[in-house]
């Protein structure tokens, strides 16, 4: 309710000092959503909780970048691909060397179903090559672009790996992604919310997921202001916003594993990555295809190794079913070297 009254007041024009009111909606609206998306998670069950939190964030997400790329016209060309790198680098390093560090921390080892987080690893390192990297090297059109046709089918190859990950994840093997009887959350063994608190809950992290995007577009151009005063480069303040789009979903994530349902943080993390690659590249590549503005989709060099390594160490660390402190610790490490490249490029 805060972070809706605070919008109404940047909507009523209010500026300023009221900045600090509009983070702290933020901030409210976040761990509202947070709250929220727990009672629906434990009434649905696992995978299904997971599912939904990444989904809406990332359905938002998605309708907040369409929106600016059609506002902002053809120079929002390279919008997508700098949020979704952002969003695969903070999810990746940042969310998963959290929990990581903050489980293993607190109970010296924790284990997860290797299944699962495999399918979702090798989902994520195809998706991630096919739309930020092999545009590089296509003849048809030079440089970090695809031709019409070529986006086009990369599109729906998007959708198609995402969607036969969601079926893995809901049907087909649903048991991979469980986590495990004996870990120890009170709130496995407790009663469920009920239908109705739940629909409410659901209907509550919708509003509250809102809030976050509304509030950070809200904050965009202070956090441009701040960021061009310190000298730091334009594409610090796309990592920003992905970054406090993303909180709910980390924040949820970190809570499962200080509760000892690492599976839990995995399902949250790696799906939504699948879900900003598989969810927005089709969405803006539709937007491109009708408005006929280029797409910009390959990245660059420096992000290039950082991303393979990124997904070579996550394989590894996420390989054998059982975390420490030093896998947490070598992901973080991994984040703050994307960070520092990415303000000093």
């Amino acid at each position: 309710m805060f972070g809706w009254l605070a919008l109404g007041g940047a909507m009523a024009g209010l500026h300023g000092a009221f900045v600090a009111v509009l983070v702290i909606g933020l901030v409210a609206s976040v761990l509202a959503a947070v709250h929220h998306a727990e009672v629906v998670a434990h009434q649905v069950g696992e995978p299904y909780g997971s599912l939904v939190l990444a989904l809406a964030v990332t359905l938002i997400e998605v309708a907040l970048i369409v929106s600016l790329m059609l506002a902002g016209g053809p120079t929002t060309a390279a919008l997508a691909r700098d949020s979704v790198f952002s969003a695969v680098m903070i999810i990746l390093n940042g969310i998963v060397g959290v929990c990581l560090l903050v489980g293993a921390w607190r109970y010296k080892e924790q284990t997860f179903g290797l299944h699962g987080v495999t399918a979702g690893l090798a989902t994520l390192a195809a998706v991630t090559t096919l739309t930020l990297v092999v545009p590089n090297y296509t003849e048809a059109t030079p440089g970090p672009y695809y031709s019409p046709r070529q986006l086009g089918f990369v599109a729906m190859v998007s959708l198609v790996l995402y969607g036969m990950y969601v079926f893995v994840q809901t049907v087909r093997h649903r048991d991979y992604f469980l986590p495990s009887h004996d870990a120890g959350d009170e709130q496995i063994h407790a009663a469920p919310p009920g239908v109705r608190t739940a629909l409410k809950s659901a209907a509550l992290l919708l509003a509250c997921l809102v809030a976050v995007v509304l509030l950070a577009k809200k904050l965009s151009p202070s956090l441009e202001g701040w960021v061009l005063a310190a000298g730091a480069p334009q594409s610090l303040v796309g990592t920003l916003i992905a970054a406090i789009v993303l909180l709910p979903e980390g924040l949820a994530a970190v809570s499962a594993a200080r509760a000892n349902r690492l599976q839990t943080s995995l399902n949250l993390a790696l799906g939504s990555a699948l879900a900003s690659i598989g969810l927005t590249i089709p969405a803006v590549a539709l937007v491109s295809l009708a408005t006929g503005w280029t797409l910009t989709l390959g990245i660059g060099a420096t992000s290039l190794v950082l991303l393979a390594l990124s997904l070579f160490v996550a394989s590894l660390s996420l390989g054998t079913g059982r975390t420490n402190v030093l896998q947490g610790a070598l992901h973080l490490v991994l984040f703050a070297v994307y960070l520092f490249l990415t303000i000093v490029p």
